[in-house]
């Protein structure tokens, strides 16, 4: 009878720390959790499928980038640069992706002679890439260093921000495997 007893004993206290120890592991799972996307654009991200947030939340920031349709042309201006496994293998970095209509904005002959130049390229591209993870709350009225070795500005709040006073973030807190990306609407260009 001491056994039963003490059995049930432990089995009621067991049922009882259960769902306590859940419910003390459940506010950091939480608190983990990565930021919602938000902006115009995010509409516009496919629904399903490797190019979808959810999709993108699982590969590293090119890879992911090659499969929304909205950053084909910064996708090809990554490969032209060979940036590809620098941006893959960077670890927490924060990426601010220039939609295809961000560089529908630059004149087409300027694009193509940017396209050609490795250099210059890989300087512009490389000015888009913060290397550390930039939260919302950050880019309230924050500073940052980039990859390229100039600062970039933004500023904002809510779910409206702006890079550089000039561009916009159409598509933010978009997560992926390695890194943070914000979609931008204009091309940003590193000081002279």
């Amino acid at each position: 009878m001491t056994i039963t007893r003490l059995q049930r004993t432990a089995a009621a206290a067991a049922a009882i720390a259960f769902p306590a120890s859940l419910a003390f592991f459940a506010p950091q799972a939480q608190a983990a959790a990565p930021a919602d996307p938000y902006g115009p654009a995010c509409a516009s991200v496919p629904k399903e499928g490797a190019g979808s947030l959810e999709g993108m939340a699982k590969d590293p920031v090119a890879t992911a980038a090659s499969n929304n349709p909205e950053l084909s042309t910064l996708v090809d201006a990554v490969t032209k640069a060979g940036l590809v496994d620098t941006l893959n293998n960077a670890e927490n970095i924060t990426v601010f992706a220039p939609t295809n209509a961000a560089f529908e904005k630059i004149p087409q002959a300027d694009l193509e002679a940017l396209l050609n130049d490795k250099d210059q390229l890989t300087k512009v591209l490389t000015y888009h890439v913060v290397g550390e993870k930039v939260t919302t709350q950050q880019m309230e009225d924050g500073t940052f260093k980039t990859l390229e070795g100039s600062d970039l500005t933004t500023k904002g709040s809510g779910t409206a921000f702006t890079v550089n006073d000039s561009s916009k973030i159409v598509c933010g807190d978009v997560p992926t495997a390695n890194a943070t990306v914000n979609l931008v609407d204009t091309v940003l260009m590193p000081p002279s």
